[in-house]
This record gives C-alpha cells, sequence and structure tokens, in this order.
C-alpha cells in the first residue's frame, strides 16, 4: 500500500507528522507531494499535478506501484481537496481528507476575523462542505468531532472513521516524575493560545492559587491569538506565580516540558469547539510521563478517564479549576497513579504505529478489491 500525503500542508505539523511515521512503521509506502501553504490555487494546483506526475514516474521507476495506493490531503488543506479528486479520476486512487477542524469555524468563529453570516463566512462553509463531499474517506480526531462534521456539514456518519491525533514517539519521551521539594510545585501550560485553551480561566486561577498556595508556579508556554490578553491580565493582576516563557522548538518544548513539569494543563475554554477536541498536548504530557489535569468534555471521554489516566475539570470555572490543581499538588500518589497509567496508556495504544496500522485497517476494510464504500 503506497499513500501520498498531498497538498500545501506543514510537513512539521504533529498530526500529518504522526501519520507518516505511524504509516511506515506499519508497512505502507509513503510519498509527499506537497507545496508551500502560502501559495495561491492558481500557482499551488499546477505545482500539485506536476509534482504529483514526477513522483508517479519515480514510483513506476522505483517498482513501487503494486498494490493499492491513496491520496491522503492532510489538515487544513480543504481547497487542495478538488485538485486531489481530479487526480484520483485520473488515476483510480482515493481520496483521504484529514481536515482536523472545520475551516469555517477555524477562520470565523475561533478567530473571529469576519462576522458569522457575512459574505466570507459563507465562503469558507462552502469549502468545507465541497471538500467533505469530494473526499472518498474523511478522518475525525474524536467521534465528537464526527458529530459536528455530520450535523454540521450533512457528511454521512459511514463516510467518517475516527483517528485520534496522538503523540510523535521520537520527541516525546516518558520522564520519571520530579523530586525536589526545595523548587516549585510547576504547573505548565504549552500551545498556542487558541480560544479553546482557555487561557483566561487558567490566568484566574492561578491568582486564586496563589493566595492560598504560593509554592505553586504557573509557566506559560508559547504564544498566539489570546497571548497578549492573557499576559496583560497577569501583569494588571500583579501575578508574581505567573511565567510566560515564548514559544519554545519542538524538540525544545518537549525536553522543557520533561524537566520542569509537575502537572501538565490541557484546554479549558468556553467554546463549543472545546466540547469535540483532544489537543496534541494532552496526548504529549501523558506520553512524558506527567499528569493531566483539562475540562472534562465528551471528546476527552472518549478517550480517558477521571482519577485514573487523567484529573478531570467539571466546567471552565476557575474555583474548580483552582481546587483541582490544589488537590494534585498536595497528593503525590494520586499524581504518580494518573501520571503513570496515563502514559502507559498512550503508548500502547495512541503513539504512531498503532494509528498508522489503525488507518491501514480502514483503508482495507472499505477499499479491498478497489470497491470504494465512501462515495463522492
Amino acid at each position: 500500500m503506497n499513500i501520498y500525503f498531498f497538498g500545501g500542508y506543514h510537513p512539521d505539523y504533529p498530526r500529518n507528522a504522526v501519520l507518516r511515521r505511524g504509516l511506515e512503521l506499519a508497512g505502507a509506502g509513503v510519498l509527499e507531494c506537497r507545496v508551500r501553504p502560502s501559495h495561491k490555487f492558481w500557482l499551488r494546483y499546477p505545482l500539485l499535478l506536476g509534482r504529483y506526475a514526477f513522483g508517479l514516474r519515480k514510483e513506476r521507476r522505483a517498482s513501487a506501484g503494486s498494490g493499492r495506493a491513496f491520496l491522503l490531503v492532510p489538515e487544513f488543506c480543504q481547497k487542495d481537496v478538488p485538485i486531489a479528486k481530479i487526480v484520483s479520476r485520473l488515476t483510480s486512487r482515493p481520496v483521504i481528507f484529514d481536515p482536523l477542524a472545520s475551516r469555517h469555524e477555524t477562520k470565523i468563529v475561533d478567530r473571529q476575523r469576519m462576522p458569522e453570516g457575512s459574505a466570507a463566512a459563507r465562503w469558507n462553509a462552502a469549502i468545507d462542505r465541497r471538500a467533505f463531499r469530494l473526499a472518498d474517506l474523511i478522518l475525525a480526531d474524536t467521534a465528537a468531532h464526527k458529530e459536528y462534521y455530520c450535523e454540521e456539514f450533512g457528511v454521512p456518519a459511514e463516510k467518517i472513521e475516527v483517528l485520534p491525533v496522538g503523540f510523535d514517539d521520537r520527541v516525546w519521551k516518558e520522564t520519571p516524575p520530579r523530586k525536589s521539594p526545595t523548587t516549585p510545585f510547576v504547573v505548565i501550560f504549552f500551545g498556542s493560545f487558541l480560544p479553546l485553551h482557555g487561557a483566561d480561566v487558567i490566568i484566574e486561577a492561578a491568582r486564586l492559587v496563589g493566595a492560598q498556595d504560593a509554592s505553586v508556579e504557573f509557566r506559560f508556554v508559547g504564544s498566539g491569538q489570546t497571548f497578549p490578553a492573557a499576559q496583560k491580565s497577569a501583569e494588571s493582576a500583579g501575578l508574581r506565580n505567573v511565567r510566560f516563557k515564548g514559544w519554545l522548538p519542538y524538540d525544545e518544548l518537549a525536553r522543557y516540558v520533561a524537566a520542569e513539569a509537575d502537572l501538565c494543563l490541557g484546554i479549558f475554554g468556553k467554546t463549543a469547539k472545546t466540547e469535540r477536541v483532544v489537543p496534541h498536548k494532552i496526548f504529549q504530557a501523558m506520553a512524558a510521563g506527567k499528569p493531566v489535569l483539562t475540562l472534562r468534555t465528551p471528546a476527552a471521554a472518549e478517550f480517558f478517564t477521571h482519577k485514573d489516566n487523567i484529573f478531570f475539570c467539571d466546567r471552565h470555572d476557575p474555583a474548580r479549576l483552582t481546587a483541582a490543581i490544589l488537590e494534585l499538588k498536595n497528593d503525590a500518589g494520586l499524581r504518580e497513579i494518573i501520571a503513570r497509567r496515563g502514559c502507559g496508556l498512550v503508548r500502547e495504544k495512541y503513539n504512531p504505529r498503532a494509528l498508522g496500522e489503525m488507518l491501514i485497517k480502514y483503508l482495507n476494510e472499505r477499499f479491498e478489491r478497489g470497491n470504494s464504500r465512501g462515495g463522492a
């Protein structure tokens, strides 16, 4: 089986980096037909066609063309599904689309670039619908996200399979818990400060925690949409227990979390999207052997169990988050259980090879003997 990653994507983005590695470990041939994400369609489409034709010749010369082949359009590449479909019709290779998120929701709801109901909002929703319609198989990172695609865009449920995001085992290594009573208890949030992350909730919880226990220190790693507001809130409140580390390179981030974190925070946002996603950072922190505290959501409950392999906060409420942080800070035994079991779970079920095998299983079941159940 050969799988072409096809489109204007970032090769280092964790989702497709994990999938490419997982598919290779599971025995699939992985090829890339990629252009810069910044290219406009009038340039990217001809480039993609040319690079695919060149790759096809290389594939045939290398005698790698035996067995079934697929086109996989990675995350955020809705605009590349139509050209992938043209290639599909010319080569009889099904199109697998891994959106990870709706373009409309990301640009209009999350980033609020244009108001709901505007021409831009309708245009982005139309791009989503077209990509979903043209794909032969759609991947969703959670069952909750699958349900959203079905309800919001009218995608038939049988056209979607759930494939969690997992983690990259080359980067996120299991580490023992920190045992240094002379250092502060370090709570780390890392991420791109999306609205679904709920940085405002964490900042307020840091204020409440600081009033009760000065030994707890919050460190924010990363930057993004809500970063300026979070930093301003912390400065305005004069929080001495909060530090902003800024953006770190991926490998350095993993080392920093491994060395410094006693507890890692997940997401606490109030958006509808918060309820549907389990971001990379949760799987990554667990794989590093860290206890994770996050909002209880339908998506998170698909994979994890409270006080067994994760700690759930019942509401995106700073007071509830404060109580959860202090409970974990004061119960080393509970932290050790959650960290150990969480690490064991994600390393067994959500490592790259396991996800690669899961995807190959889906493809074999749906497209065996050339029969597509997905349809266009």
